[in-house]
């Protein structure tokens, strides 16, 4: 994490500038008489670079290929630009222009009067978070639609939440720059960009939490699903899952809401209920049941069944038997 401020009035120092915390580019100055004072204050955020960036004179600027997501939200007045062979579009104050990773990139017309706050997202910081919130491979670049609104919902809410970090690039003290914050604001800005602007996986974001579950809380969940008899540790189920230990262990509580372990056992009261039901207690008892889904204390089963299901095991087992003797000799 690190934030620089940078002044010039020279060109090739501002493209060098420009260089070093985006991309390399062409910059030309298309005021005439020819001016040129630039101000760029950048902050660096663990995979993403904001810029406050002014040039003082009307410039045109040509990047190539960005190889990163981009964003450009122009204050004070407007500025066109495009992408590969696609025609030059205009984006006004109160928008956002948004950059594929692929295609040769220009800003064919910046005017002096007005600033840029540029945000550049590193491909895999994007695409990984879809992955996870989805728990599916992505084949290729994410195809973020080009422009997105600022002026209500959650583009607004977005937009907010870039210019607080704007707003403490002028501050003595960087709270926002602290390890403590700056982690998840930048979760925040990624989140918020995804949810804001129109993609291909913007339907299955928008689902219920249960659906946005990462990729390797979904195959631990799996493994215990599929063999909750299974003595699994969180260590194994972390091997399942590909990830540390801690990891898995923090995203379970994000997204299922509780620890690994207590899923496995939540899981296991469930297949042990639903033999329960279909049992015959002539034939099985609560021991076998418990034991067959990897129950080892029955005293400790009785009592997390009754807390899931407010009755004994015993009880249902009886309940049911009873119910399904008594139902033929009913009017």
């Amino acid at each position: 994490m690190a934030r620089t401020a940078f002044r010039t009035e020279d060109v090739d120092q501002a493209m060098e500038a420009i260089k070093n915390a985006f991309y390399s580019n062409r910059l030309d100055v298309l005021s005439r008489p020819e001016r040129f004072d630039a101000a760029f204050d950048v902050l660096e955020l663990g995979g993403i670079t904001v810029g406050d960036l002014r040039c003082g004179a009307d410039v045109r600027v040509r990047c190539g290929e960005l190889g990163s997501y981009h964003v450009n939200i122009p204050l004070g007045s407007p500025m066109s630009w495009h992408q590969s062979s696609r025609p030059s579009q205009l984006t006004l104050p109160g928008a956002a222009a948004v950059f594929q990773p692929v295609g040769t990139t220009a800003v064919d017309h910046w005017t002096g009067e007005g600033r840029i706050v540029a945000l550049k997202i590193e491909r895999p910081l994007l695409e990984r978070r879809v992955e996870e919130l989805t728990g599916r491979t992505l084949r290729g670049p994410l195809v973020l639609d080009p422009g997105l609104d600022l002026t209500r919902g959650r583009g607004r809410a977005w937009a907010r939440l870039v210019g607080t970090l704007v707003d403490d690039l002028y501050e003595d003290v960087h709270l926002l720059q602290h390890p403590l914050v700056a982690a998840p604001l930048r979760d925040a800005l990624v989140n918020g960009l995804l949810l804001s602007t129109g993609h291909h996986y913007r339907d299955v974001l928008d689902r219920p939490a249960q659906g946005l579950r990462p990729a390797p809380v979904k195959r631990a969940m799996d493994a215990m699903r599929e063999r909750p008899e299974h003595p699994f540790t969180t260590a194994e189920l972390a091997g399942q899952a590909r990830v540390g230990v801690r990891w898995l262990q923090e995203a379970f509580a994000r997204y299922v809401g509780m620890p690994p372990m207590a899923y496995l056992r939540s899981v296991r009261l469930e297949r042990a209920h639903a033999d329960l039901l279909a049992a015959d207690p002539r034939t099985a008892s609560v021991s076998d049941i418990a034991q067959r889904w990897g129950f080892g204390h029955l005293g400790r089963f009785a009592e997390q069944y009754r807390a899931k299901y407010g009755q004994v095991p015993s009880r249902t087992l009886r309940t049911v038997d009873d119910d399904d003797l008594w139902s033929p000799r009913r009017p």
